[in-house]
């Protein structure tokens, strides 16, 4: 019997193990077919191997889970289940604020900046947290908020923007999708000589400051947070694979993500590491760690 191809509306894929692929006559090309194809589509395609196996299979999603708004539920939890995927979330990464007291002095003077960049909801975090801290919640909703919303806010991404939405500022550029994207976006609108705020990780990427560098847009960078291991990776992943046994799947959602959870990955599948199919985000996830699982590349939208 031939695999079943379904077709699923959620950001993420998640693929079989070879071995299990090959029973149901599914080629580790055809994986990567159903990816491209899923990616045209904008949604993703799951081939899902019935033949000599369960319907059934466990994926194991390295993020934290996030409730969607109208249903409670993490999207990826709710629209893996719907096509008989079995999805468990354990969070990888953990977050430490820094210079709290030197960005909400920033903040507390908007004349000084062109506008707002974000692209994290870490970034947006850290307002949150110069506003308790300083006890400026009061003067953010009386004149900041209306002073930094007479610039531009720009974002990265819908769930980064829904963030900015509830501190009170006007989000735009969040369907760009990247920060090349973003640059770019921000490059064809700015005239200020003012420099925009760009509040940031530790392992930010340098293509944004890079192209509005390129292209004269100043900018001023400050790291309000550094990204770490979570604390509890070793005991969640200890209690998962005791529980639920070996998974036909893995999804890492970044390069930290990977670098903090593959060796201890490694140790508890053993020698079934090759009948494990992880799943990333983009290419750059894969360097330094090729020989480890079978990797697929997806995108998410």
């Amino acid at each position: 019997m031939p695999a079943e191809c379904f077709t699923c509306p959620a950001r993420t894929a998640a693929v079989s193990c070879p071995q299990s692929a090959a029973r149901a006559g599914v080629s580790l090309q055809d994986l990567a077919s159903d990816t491209r194809c899923a990616k045209r589509r904008r949604g993703c395609s799951l081939r899902v191997p019935y033949k000599d196996g369960p319907a059934t299979m466990k994926v194991l999603l390295l993020k934290d889970p996030k409730e969607d708004d109208d249903r409670g539920q993490d999207p990826y939890i709710r629209e893996l289940g719907l096509y008989g995927l079995e999805a468990t979330l354990i969070p990888v990464l953990s977050f430490e604020f820094l210079s709290l007291p030197s960005f909400s002095e920033k903040l507390s003077h908007p004349e000084g900046y062109g506008g707002l960049i974000f692209t994290s909801p870490r970034a947006v975090e850290a307002v949150k947290l110069c506003l308790e801290k300083a006890n400026k919640t009061e003067a953010w909703k009386t004149s900041l908020k209306e002073k930094w919303n007479s610039k531009s806010v720009y974002v990265v991404g819908n769930a980064t923007a829904s963030l900015v939405s509830k501190i009170g500022l006007d989000p735009e550029g969040e369907n760009c999708g990247n920060a090349e994207k973003l640059a770019e976006y921000i490059c064809s609108r700015e005239s200020s000589a003012l420099p925009l705020l760009f509040p940031c990780g530790n392992l930010k990427r340098e293509t944004l400051p890079r192209m509005l560098k390129d292209k004269g847009v100043p900018m001023e960078s400050i790291t309000v947070y550094q990204t770490i291991p979570h604390p509890g990776i070793q005991g969640n992943l200890n209690s998962y694979y005791s529980q639920q046994g070996i998974p036909a799947s893995i999804t890492f959602f970044s390069p930290s993500g990977l670098s903090y959870s593959l060796k201890h990955i490694q140790e508890l599948s053993g020698d079934s590491i090759d009948q494990i199919k992880g799943v990333l985000r983009n290419r750059c996830l894969i360097h330094g760690h090729e020989g480890s699982l079978c990797f697929l590349l997806v995108s998410y939208f």
